[in-house]
């Protein structure tokens, strides 16, 4: 059973920067892979990046080079910077604990991005 909270969305300009964050809680942290979705107003959920218990990471095409994944098992803690932010970006984004690169964990709040031009 995962429980997922995700923070530091917010409202910011195109070009900015943000961080956010997404705690996790009732598995074993360490040894799970972890990935970050968005969901865009009338679209479906897409995989944003993904970093292994190894500290692997892969992005979408949509935002290599942007965004950077990271993951402090000591605070079961993980984190996307984003930046260079375009209005695309704009969704809710979503953490989730990954089995087979599959989201397996329950949804969490989200926590809403929106990028202005």
């Amino acid at each position: 059973q995962v429980q997922l909270v995700e923070s530091g969305g917010g409202l910011v300009q195109a070009g900015g920067s943000l961080r956010l964050s997404c705690a996790a809680s009732g598995s074993i942290f360490s040894v799970n892979a972890m990935g970050w979705y968005r969901q865009a107003p009338g679209k479906q959920r897409e995989w944003v990046a993904t970093i292994t218990s190894g500290h692997s990471t892969n992005y979408a095409d949509s935002v290599k080079g942007r965004f950077t994944i990271s993951r402090d098992n000591a605070k079961n803690m993980v984190y996307l910077q984003m930046n260079s932010l375009k209005p695309e970006d704009t969704a809710v984004y979503y953490c989730n604990i990954l089995r087979g690169g599959r989201p397996y964990g329950s949804w969490g709040q989200g926590t809403q991005v929106t990028v202005s031009s």
